[in-house]
């Protein structure tokens, strides 16, 4: 059973980001009033319909035949409710159809689809890089053709990066595509690991194709991005098939598809924007899927960790007491609270920025969301087994889903490996460290806040907080590009930890305000005073794992280096 966490969602909306900063942002104005009727129906939708639809599909899963794929029992139905409640046009453009919600709005949404059933989630999410994609670089005729279908969900879209050759090295491509003379492209060649490449929930599939023309530059710079459709404009038939579906560890229900593309004269394809500028145009996809792949990170954990408290309660062994009681089983449900807890103000806080228009924290923020979300969702999982004991072992109880659908989470959309290289190099080295040594020092509001805040509960949280950012601080000087390759991951985790003793510091300040007000409009004073709880914990619990962090990243590089394997 799933039960969405309406009340925290609302609480990290209202007084973590702040209804005031929500407000301001561009035609939100009276989206306060509508969070809760909003939130209210989505959670209709994930508890009632997809949420019992997530063990069928695990064990069922994605079934091919001759080039058609049927996905699970249910899948359509819960399909064409999603698709018939407006849902999948919430963040897009109102000027193909959307329905202009910003995109902190559509986390907690999309959250609750994840949570509910990921293999389910994973068809909205790519087809949401497509419309990215096609809205920010696609021409008019494209937009005007391709976005309506695709934001109200009737057609889905894909994306078609990776190759058996190449894997996550773009450069590596090999699939071809030849000008026809008319406008158009012919498309050769074959990807693999595209999900929802085929299914039949959608009349038609929008794939967007990175591929090579005969002229390109070597490398990345000579790949271009296309629209190569299932179904042509005229209705027939692309010249595009479904070789197989993948065999996986977990989100069975969701079909990772080998498409081939050519095999009878060339895929119809239509260039999106410039010719061999589909890396800059693929990144559009990426990082939009990179944050949304953090949010299924924390979606997972925050199922997980259901499941393992409603077991822990019921559970009972040692005596007459369940195990929920027992010292060890609290320290590990407080561990996947509070990672889960901080992950999903992280997230929703990215999402802000993103809609603000602030890029340069949007770029810093998204290699974090990804990675420690998703390095978090994979321990927070491993932790609810722990707490099934030899029963989480067992399929029938449920727990194991958990952990080997989260498993995915760290490798796709960019490796957690390549998310640290990109924070360390990309955003970190690249400017110096602006971007970072202004995040941390806006903290500074907050420590001043902290301070005056009562209660020996916010002196641990205030220490703890300015000792995690100052091993941030301190380890940046470390960052060369002699060491970046060994330690950018241990660093990437560090300043995810810092972020998250943040996040869940804000929240504690916030609770003990309305603590102070009486204001249980959104928490009761139960569910405050477990906020304050959950940042003391990971204060006590979790952030000491700095400093050790912080001694790898400022000496553990040499010996990587060095080795010879």
């Amino acid at each position: 059973m799933y039960s969405p966490p309406v009340p925290e969602m609302l609480f990290t909306l209202r007084h973590v980001i702040g209804l005031t900063q929500i407000s301001a942002l561009p035609g939100q104005d009276g989206l306060p009033e509508l969070m809760d009727p909003i939130l209210g129906e989505a959670a209709k939708l994930a508890e009632g319909v997809l949420a019992p639809l997530n063990t069928a599909g695990d064990k069922g899963g994605a079934v091919w035949k001759d080039g058609s794929v049927t996905t699970a029992k249910g899948w359509k139905e819960a399909y064409n409710a999603y698709r018939d409640g407006g849902w999948n046009a919430v963040p897009f453009s109102p000027d193909h159809g959307g329905q202009g919600l910003p995109w902190v709005m559509a986390f907690p949404v999309q959250e609750m689809w994840q949570a509910a059933n990921m293999a389910f989630g994973l068809c909205p999410l790519l087809n949401q890089g497509a419309v990215e994609a096609i809205a920010h670089h696609g021409a008019k005729d494209l937009q005007d053709y391709y976005l309506p279908k695709l934001v109200s969900g009737e057609w889905t879209g894909t994306m078609n990066l990776t190759e058996p050759q190449a894997g996550s090295d773009l450069a590596a491509v090999r699939t071809k595509a030849e000008r026809t003379g008319d406008g158009t492209y012919k498309i050769f060649g074959s990807k693999i690991f595209i999900t929802y490449g085929e299914h039949d929930l959608a009349d038609n599939i929008i794939h967007l194709v990175l591929a090579r023309l005969p002229d390109g530059p070597a490398g990345v710079k000579g790949i271009s991005l296309f629209i190569v459709p299932k179904f042509l404009k005229e209705g027939t038939r692309n010249d595009l098939t479904c070789a197989s579906i993948e065999h996986k560890l977990g989100i069975h229900g969701s079909p990772t598809c080998t498409m081939s593309f050519g095999d009878k004269g060339g895929a119809v394809g239509y260039l999106v924007g410039a010719e061999h500028e589909g890396i800059k145009y693929m990144f559009t996809m990426m990082n939009n899927a990179r944050l949304s792949v953090g949010l299924q990170g924390v979606a997972i954990a925050d199922r997980a960790t259901q499941k393992a408290i409603q077991y822990a309660k019921d559970r009972v062994q040692g005596g007459a007491k369940p195990i929920i009681e027992h010292a060890d089983v609290k320290r590990m449900i407080l561990t996947m609270q509070a990672c889960t807890s901080a992950g999903r103000m992280m997230a929703y806080d990215a999402a802000y920025h993103a809609d603000a228009g602030n890029q340069g924290r949007v770029e810093l923020m998204t290699p974090v969301v990804k990675g420690w979300c998703t390095d978090r969702s994979v321990d927070v999982a491993s932790l609810g087994v722990q707490i099934h004991g030899g029963m989480g072992f067992i399929e029938e109880t449920g727990a194991a889903q958990y952990y080997r659908d989260a498993r995915i989470l760290p490798i796709y959309e960019g490796t957690n490996g390549i998310q640290a290289l990109d924070l360390v190099g990309r955003k970190i080295m690249k400017d110096n460290g602006a971007a970072l040594s202004a995040w941390l020092n806006e903290q500074n509001d907050l420590l001043n806040e902290l301070q005056d805040a009562k209660g020996d509960d916010f002196e641990i949280i205030r220490d703890s907080l300015e000792n995690g950012l100052q091993c941030v601080r301190d380890t940046m000087p470390a960052l060369t590009p002699e060491n970046a390759g060994a330690v950018a991951h241990p660093f990437l985790t560090l300043l995810g930890n810092a972020m998250a003793m943040r996040y869940l510091a804000k929240a504690a300040s916030e609770a003990q305000k309305c603590l102070v007000s009486a204001d249980f409009s959104t928490l009761s004073a139960d569910q405050l005073d477990h906020q304050i709880l959950l940042a003391r914990f990971f204060a006590e619990h979790i952030l000491p794992a700095v400093d050790g962090l912080a001694r790898t990243v400022k000496s553990g590089a040499a010996v990587v280096n060095a080795a010879r394997l």
